[in-house]
């Protein structure tokens, strides 16, 4: 466990709060606890030990249980009975991406009082490092005004301490330059089907 601050909630991450006004528009888990207050947990429960390899170098991975949060899972596998409910749309994660064709369950079409989706057991931090992050700060011409080791880029609520595989239209957007809100990592084809492989029969829950 550290003693000083490792983590910092990222400026990408804040629409993941209800306290940032960019929650309004975000389609994905967003918490009722103050950035200040997970920070805080997160940074207490820290572990240089305990990182797992993300996509590439710079990405880690950091998995802690979910016993702070109300946060739902948000994945369901694709069925005969629900496949009628997917719907589609263009989106873009903020205003300097590439919008993107994304596919997800409407949160009233599945979710009902006798249906609810389950509280996750697991947070997923996926961190990036401060290098990773001035590198793409400087060429979507921001600045996360951190220097923190890692920089908490998405927060995922799940049941599992393990990595799922991103949507493969993820990896491809990863695939991108940086000035297009990628990471400018080259597409690894294997992982692409990977994703593929999980996201064929599963959508996320908004």
């Amino acid at each position: 466990m550290s003693t000083t601050d490792s983590l910092t909630i990222d400026p990408f991450a804040f629409r993941q709060f209800q306290e940032s006004d960019a929650s309004r528009d975000y389609s994905g888990t967003v918490f009722n606890i103050s950035m200040e207050e997970f920070t805080k947990i997160a940074n207490s429960r820290y572990d240089e030990k305990e990182l797992k390899d993300g996509y590439a170098p710079f990405c880690k991975h950091l998995f802690i249980r979910n016993d702070f949060t109300d946060a739902k899972v948000n994945v369901l596998p694709i069925t005969p009975e629900n496949e009628s409910l997917l719907r589609c749309k263009y989106e873009a994660r903020n205003d300097k991406e590439l919008p993107v064709l994304t596919r997800r369950f409407p949160k009233d079409l599945v979710v009902t009082p006798d249906n609810p989706l389950p509280v996750a057991k697991y947070l997923d931090l996926i961190l990036y490092s401060r290098e990773q992050i001035n590198k793409e700060n400087e060429a979507m011409g921001d600045d996360s005004t951190s220097d923190t080791p890692w920089g908490i880029v998405s927060i995922k609520a799940q049941d599992v301490d393990y990595e799922l595989p991103m949507q493969p239209i993820t990896v491809m957007r990863n695939a991108l330059g940086k000035d297009q809100g990628g990471s400018g990592v080259p597409l690894d084809r294997e992982k692409y089907m990977e994703a593929f492989n999980y996201w064929n029969d599963h959508a996320v829950v908004d």
